[in-house]
Protein backbone atom coordinates (compact mmCIF):
# COMPACT_ATOMS: atom_id res chain seq x y z
CA UNK A 1 0.00 0.00 0.00
CA UNK A 2 1.42 3.26 -0.55
CA UNK A 3 1.45 6.06 2.02
CA UNK A 4 2.60 9.57 2.29
CA UNK A 5 4.42 10.87 5.55
CA UNK A 6 3.51 14.22 7.09
CA UNK A 7 5.44 16.85 8.55
CA UNK A 8 5.63 20.30 9.21
CA UNK A 9 8.45 22.08 10.57
CA UNK A 10 9.36 25.89 11.84
CA UNK A 11 12.03 28.22 12.39
CA UNK A 12 12.43 26.97 16.55
CA UNK A 13 12.87 23.25 15.04
CA UNK A 14 16.56 21.87 16.01
CA UNK A 15 18.10 20.74 12.63
CA UNK A 16 19.42 17.90 14.36
CA UNK A 17 16.33 16.81 15.54
CA UNK A 18 15.19 17.06 11.94
CA UNK A 19 17.83 15.10 10.72
CA UNK A 20 16.94 12.42 13.42
CA UNK A 21 13.32 12.50 12.29
CA UNK A 22 14.17 12.13 8.85
CA UNK A 23 16.63 9.27 9.44
CA UNK A 24 13.98 7.46 11.61
CA UNK A 25 11.19 7.66 8.35
CA UNK A 26 13.56 7.05 5.62
CA UNK A 27 17.24 5.20 6.50
CA UNK A 28 15.55 3.55 9.61
CA UNK A 29 12.15 2.12 8.05
CA UNK A 30 11.75 -1.55 7.03
CA UNK A 31 9.19 -0.13 4.64
CA UNK A 32 9.70 3.24 3.45
CA UNK A 33 7.02 6.11 2.30
CA UNK A 34 6.52 6.92 -1.06
CA UNK A 35 6.00 10.50 -0.50
CA UNK A 36 7.13 12.76 2.79
CA UNK A 37 6.00 16.34 2.56
CA UNK A 38 7.33 18.89 4.59
CA UNK A 39 5.27 22.29 4.93
CA UNK A 40 8.02 24.95 5.82
CA UNK A 41 5.83 27.37 8.12
CA UNK A 42 7.38 30.51 7.71
CA UNK A 43 10.94 31.90 7.38
CA UNK A 44 13.54 29.07 8.69
CA UNK A 45 17.02 29.41 9.73
CA UNK A 46 19.69 28.84 7.45
CA UNK A 47 20.91 25.94 9.27
CA UNK A 48 16.96 24.15 8.69
CA UNK A 49 17.11 25.44 5.08
CA UNK A 50 20.70 23.46 4.90
CA UNK A 51 19.56 20.29 6.48
CA UNK A 52 16.18 20.28 4.31
CA UNK A 53 17.97 21.26 0.66
CA UNK A 54 20.43 17.69 2.26
CA UNK A 55 17.19 15.45 1.91
CA UNK A 56 15.41 17.12 -0.77
CA UNK A 57 19.02 16.07 -2.55
CA UNK A 58 19.14 12.73 -1.78
CA UNK A 59 15.39 11.37 -1.95
CA UNK A 60 14.54 13.84 -4.99
CA UNK A 61 10.82 13.74 -6.22
CA UNK A 62 10.19 11.71 -3.02
CA UNK A 63 10.76 14.58 -1.07
CA UNK A 64 8.04 17.65 -1.54
CA UNK A 65 8.15 20.94 0.23
CA UNK A 66 5.75 23.21 0.70
CA UNK A 67 6.81 26.71 1.18
CA UNK A 68 4.18 28.99 3.65
CA UNK A 69 5.78 33.06 3.38
CA UNK A 70 4.30 33.72 7.20
CA UNK A 71 4.50 31.23 10.12
CA UNK A 72 0.77 29.96 9.93
CA UNK A 73 0.16 27.72 12.82
CA UNK A 74 0.62 23.62 12.69
CA UNK A 75 -3.26 23.55 12.71
CA UNK A 76 -3.35 25.49 8.86
CA UNK A 77 0.10 23.95 8.34
CA UNK A 78 -1.15 20.37 8.87
CA UNK A 79 -4.12 21.15 7.14
CA UNK A 80 -2.22 22.41 4.05
CA UNK A 81 -0.18 19.55 3.80
CA UNK A 82 -3.09 16.91 4.08
CA UNK A 83 -4.38 18.77 0.98
CA UNK A 84 -0.52 18.30 -0.95
CA UNK A 85 -0.17 14.49 0.13
CA UNK A 86 -1.15 12.34 -3.01
CA UNK A 87 -1.41 9.52 -1.24
CA UNK A 88 -5.05 8.25 0.28
CA UNK A 89 -2.62 7.00 3.43
CA UNK A 90 -1.15 9.85 5.54
CA UNK A 91 1.24 8.82 8.40
CA UNK A 92 2.20 11.88 10.78
CA UNK A 93 5.40 12.54 11.98
CA UNK A 94 6.68 15.35 14.00
CA UNK A 95 9.98 17.03 13.53
CA UNK A 96 11.75 16.36 16.46
CA UNK A 97 10.31 12.71 17.18
CA UNK A 98 11.48 9.78 16.52
CA UNK A 99 9.41 6.74 14.68
CA UNK A 100 10.82 3.31 15.71
CA UNK A 101 12.12 0.70 12.79
CA UNK A 102 8.86 -1.31 12.42
CA UNK A 103 6.23 1.72 13.13
CA UNK A 104 4.84 2.05 9.00
CA UNK A 105 4.98 -1.82 8.57
CA UNK A 106 2.87 -2.47 11.57
CA UNK A 107 0.46 0.44 10.49
CA UNK A 108 -0.42 -1.00 7.30
CA UNK A 109 -1.12 -3.99 8.04
CA UNK A 110 -3.80 -2.71 10.13
CA UNK A 111 -5.16 -0.92 7.88
CA UNK A 112 -4.81 -4.65 5.42
CA UNK A 113 -6.56 -6.53 7.95
CA UNK A 114 -9.08 -3.80 9.87
CA UNK A 115 -11.95 -1.86 8.30
CA UNK A 116 -10.80 1.32 9.75
CA UNK A 117 -9.60 4.87 9.16
CA UNK A 118 -7.52 6.21 11.78
CA UNK A 119 -4.79 3.79 13.37
CA UNK A 120 -2.54 5.21 15.89
CA UNK A 121 0.26 3.55 18.62
CA UNK A 122 1.42 4.06 22.07
CA UNK A 123 4.26 6.39 22.33
CA UNK A 124 7.58 6.37 24.64
CA UNK A 125 9.00 9.60 26.02
CA UNK A 126 12.60 10.27 26.35
CA UNK A 127 14.35 13.52 27.75
CA UNK A 128 17.87 13.75 25.73
CA UNK A 129 19.11 9.80 24.99
CA UNK A 130 16.54 8.17 22.96
CA UNK A 131 17.26 5.00 24.06
CA UNK A 132 15.92 6.30 27.45
CA UNK A 133 12.32 5.86 27.68
CA UNK A 134 10.95 6.82 30.64
CA UNK A 135 7.54 6.99 30.36
CA UNK A 136 4.69 5.71 28.18
CA UNK A 137 1.69 7.43 26.71
CA UNK A 138 -0.92 4.68 26.62
CA UNK A 139 -3.93 4.42 24.69
CA UNK A 140 -7.02 1.89 24.22
CA UNK A 141 -6.60 -0.17 21.49
CA UNK A 142 -10.52 -1.12 20.45
CA UNK A 143 -12.90 2.20 18.59
CA UNK A 144 -15.72 1.91 21.75
CA UNK A 145 -13.04 2.46 24.34
CA UNK A 146 -11.50 5.31 21.98
CA UNK A 147 -14.39 7.02 22.02
CA UNK A 148 -14.97 6.86 25.27
CA UNK A 149 -10.99 8.01 26.51
CA UNK A 150 -11.99 10.97 24.09
CA UNK A 151 -14.43 12.27 26.46
CA UNK A 152 -11.71 13.28 28.67
CA UNK A 153 -8.20 12.86 26.44
CA UNK A 154 -6.93 12.77 23.11
CA UNK A 155 -7.70 9.42 22.10
CA UNK A 156 -4.93 9.38 19.69
CA UNK A 157 -1.32 10.02 20.21
CA UNK A 158 -0.76 12.42 17.20
CA UNK A 159 2.31 11.75 16.17
CA UNK A 160 1.73 8.15 15.95
CA UNK A 161 -0.83 8.74 13.47
CA UNK A 162 -1.76 7.04 10.32
CA UNK A 163 -4.84 7.70 8.47
CA UNK A 164 -7.30 7.77 5.48
CA UNK A 165 -6.75 11.34 3.61
CA UNK A 166 -10.59 11.06 1.97
CA UNK A 167 -11.70 10.30 5.96
CA UNK A 168 -9.67 13.61 7.35
CA UNK A 169 -11.24 15.72 4.35
CA UNK A 170 -14.52 14.51 4.45
CA UNK A 171 -14.18 15.33 8.50
CA UNK A 172 -13.47 18.77 7.36
CA UNK A 173 -9.78 18.21 8.00
CA UNK A 174 -7.37 20.39 10.62
CA UNK A 175 -8.87 23.39 11.32
CA UNK A 176 -7.38 26.70 10.04
CA UNK A 177 -7.24 28.49 13.12
CA UNK A 178 -5.91 26.08 15.01
CA UNK A 179 -2.20 26.72 17.03
CA UNK A 180 -3.25 24.07 19.92
CA UNK A 181 -5.37 20.84 20.14
CA UNK A 182 -5.62 20.78 16.44
CA UNK A 183 -5.28 17.25 16.76
CA UNK A 184 -7.87 16.54 19.10
CA UNK A 185 -10.10 18.59 17.13
CA UNK A 186 -9.55 16.76 14.38
CA UNK A 187 -10.19 13.00 16.24
CA UNK A 188 -13.37 14.29 17.16
CA UNK A 189 -14.92 15.34 14.40
CA UNK A 190 -13.40 12.53 12.84
CA UNK A 191 -15.51 10.15 15.44
CA UNK A 192 -18.71 12.51 14.89
CA UNK A 193 -18.45 11.66 11.70
CA UNK A 194 -18.38 7.81 12.17
CA UNK A 195 -14.82 7.30 11.16
CA UNK A 196 -13.31 3.51 12.95
CA UNK A 197 -9.98 4.34 15.19
CA UNK A 198 -7.51 1.83 16.14
CA UNK A 199 -4.82 2.04 18.24
CA UNK A 200 -1.76 -0.89 18.18
CA UNK A 201 -0.93 -1.39 21.95
CA UNK A 202 2.82 -0.96 21.39
CA UNK A 203 5.06 2.01 21.25
CA UNK A 204 5.91 2.89 17.58
CA UNK A 205 7.30 6.30 17.82
CA UNK A 206 9.34 7.95 20.68
CA UNK A 207 9.08 11.87 21.51
CA UNK A 208 11.39 14.24 22.96
CA UNK A 209 10.28 15.97 26.71
CA UNK A 210 11.58 17.58 29.31
CA UNK A 211 10.54 21.04 31.19
CA UNK A 212 9.71 22.74 28.24
CA UNK A 213 6.72 20.73 27.43
CA UNK A 214 6.06 21.25 31.17
CA UNK A 215 5.99 24.54 30.23
CA UNK A 216 3.49 23.63 27.14
CA UNK A 217 1.01 22.26 29.78
CA UNK A 218 0.73 23.87 32.95
CA UNK A 219 -0.26 27.51 33.89
CA UNK A 220 -3.68 29.33 34.00
CA UNK A 221 -2.90 30.48 29.77
CA UNK A 222 -3.12 26.54 29.07
CA UNK A 223 -5.89 25.97 31.36
CA UNK A 224 -8.09 28.57 29.72
CA UNK A 225 -6.82 26.94 26.45
CA UNK A 226 -7.68 24.00 27.53
CA UNK A 227 -11.37 25.10 28.92
CA UNK A 228 -11.99 26.52 25.64
CA UNK A 229 -11.15 23.34 23.68
CA UNK A 230 -13.75 21.52 25.83
CA UNK A 231 -16.38 23.94 25.68
CA UNK A 232 -16.03 23.78 21.45
CA UNK A 233 -16.65 20.04 21.81
CA UNK A 234 -19.62 20.67 23.84
CA UNK A 235 -20.94 22.75 21.00
CA UNK A 236 -19.91 20.22 18.49
CA UNK A 237 -22.04 17.86 20.76
CA UNK A 238 -19.47 15.49 21.67
CA UNK A 239 -19.93 16.32 25.33
CA UNK A 240 -22.71 17.06 27.85
CA UNK A 241 -22.80 19.43 30.12
CA UNK A 242 -21.42 17.31 32.85
CA UNK A 243 -18.71 16.56 30.71
CA UNK A 244 -18.08 19.73 29.71
CA UNK A 245 -18.15 21.05 33.58
CA UNK A 246 -16.06 17.81 34.47
CA UNK A 247 -13.03 18.48 32.40
CA UNK A 248 -12.72 22.08 33.02
CA UNK A 249 -12.71 21.68 37.03
CA UNK A 250 -10.04 18.93 36.24
CA UNK A 251 -8.11 20.52 33.81
CA UNK A 252 -8.12 23.67 35.53
CA UNK A 253 -6.98 21.83 38.55
CA UNK A 254 -3.39 19.92 37.00
CA UNK A 255 -2.50 22.18 35.07
CA UNK A 256 -2.39 25.17 37.98
CA UNK A 257 -0.02 22.98 39.82
CA UNK A 258 3.40 23.81 40.50
CA UNK A 259 6.00 21.79 37.54
CA UNK A 260 7.40 19.31 40.33
CA UNK A 261 3.83 17.86 40.84
CA UNK A 262 2.61 18.54 37.34
CA UNK A 263 5.41 16.28 35.87
CA UNK A 264 4.12 13.52 38.31
CA UNK A 265 0.73 13.93 37.40
CA UNK A 266 1.26 13.79 34.36
CA UNK A 267 3.46 10.52 34.46
CA UNK A 268 0.47 9.00 36.74
CA UNK A 269 -1.77 9.62 34.20
CA UNK A 270 0.26 7.79 31.67
CA UNK A 271 -0.24 4.38 33.16
CA UNK A 272 -4.26 4.90 33.88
Amino acid sequence: MKFSVLMSIYCKESPRHFDRAMQSVWDGQTIKPNEIVLVEDGVLTDELYQSIKKWKEELGDIFKVISLEKNAGIGNAKKIGVEKCTNELIAVMDTDDISLPDRFKKQLVIFETKDIDVCGAWVGEFESDETKVISYRKVPEQHSAIVRFAKNRNPVNHPSAMYKRKSVLNAGNYAKHKRTSEDYNLFVKLILGGAKFYNIQEPLVNMRTGNGQMDRRGGLKNAILEAVVQKEFYKMGFLNLYELFRNVVVGFIIRLLPKTLLKIVFKMIRKL
